[in-house]
C-alpha cells in the first residue's frame, strides 16, 4: 500500500468520530481530517472502497506484528506477551463503536474482513498452542482446535458493544484481562510460574514507555 495513502488512513483512524460514522461522506471526512478530497479520491472510488482499504490496512498491521519479530526458538508465552504488547500499541486508537458502525453500514465488507482476520488469528493461536505444549509450559491435554476457537470467541465478545460499551470499557484493559485469563487456562504449573515472572517485567516495560 502506498505510503501517502497509509498516512491518510492513519489520520482517519486517529480521528475520534464522537458521533459515529452516520452518513459521513468522503467530502465530510476530508474536512475533518484536513486532507484534500481529491487526494483521497486518488486512492479510493467511494466511501465503501475507503472502508475496505481501512480494514485491509488493519489486517496488514496485525500481520506485521509477526513479520517484525523473529519468533524462532522463542518461548510460547513470550510470544503471546510480545503480541499482546504490540496489539495494545497498534490498536489503542481503534474504536469498537466505529467498528460496529462499519458492520451495520457495510456488512459484506465487514464480513469478509472479519473472517480473514479471524482465520489468521486462529492459525497463529494453533501454532502457539502446539509450540507451548512441545516446550512443556502448556498443558498437554489441551484440545488445540477447541481452545483456539474459544480464544476467537473471546475476541469477538471484546468487540461486541452490547457486552462492553466502548464509552464504558477501554479496549486495551479488556484485552489484557482476556489475555491473562487465557494464559492461566492453558499453562501448566511450570508455565504459570514463568508467566508470573514475565508479567512483572512486562508491566515495568509498559510503565517506562508511558513515562517517555
Amino acid at each position: 500500500m502506498n505510503k501517502e495513502f497509509k498516512e491518510i488512513i492513519a489520520r482517519i483512524r486517529a480521528y475520534p468520530f464522537p458521533d459515529g460514522l452516520g452518513e459521513m461522506t468522503i467530502e465530510d471526512l476530508s474536512e475533518k481530517i484536513n486532507v484534500p478530497t481529491e487526494l483521497i479520491y486518488k486512492y479510493v472510488e467511494d466511501e465503501k472502497d475507503l472502508v475496505r482499504q481501512i480494514l485491509k490496512l488493519e489486517r496488514e498491521s496485525f500481520k506485521v506484528i509477526f513479520s517484525d519479530h523473529d519468533f524462532e526458538g522463542v518461548n510460547a508465552i513470550d510470544i503471546l506477551l510480545t503480541v499482546s504488547k504490540e496489539i495494545a500499541t497498534k490498536f489503542m486508537e481503534v474504536s469498537p463503536g466505529i467498528t460496529f458502525d462499519i458492520k451495520m453500514k457495510y456488512p459484506d465488507v465487514y464480513k469478509r474482513h472479519f473472517k480473514s482476520r479471524m482465520d489468521f488469528i486462529f492459525m497463529k493461536i494453533q501454532i502457539n498452542l502446539q509450540k507451548g505444549i512441545s516446550q512443556g509450559i502448556y498443558r498437554d491435554d489441551l484440545s488445540i482446535e477447541l481452545i483456539s476457537r474459544l480464544y476467537l470467541s473471546r475476541l469477538i465478545d471484546l468487540h461486541n458493544p452490547d457486552f462492553f460499551p466502548p464509552e464504558e470499557f477501554n479496549f486495551e484493559t479488556l484485552f489484557d484481562a482476556m489475555f491473562e485469563n487465557f494464559i492461566r487456562s492453558i499453562a501448566n504449573e511450570e508455565g504459570i510460574k514463568y508467566w508470573e515472572k514475565k508479567k512483572k517485567i512486562f508491566k515495568k516495560e509498559l510503565k517506562k514507555e508511558e513515562l517517555q
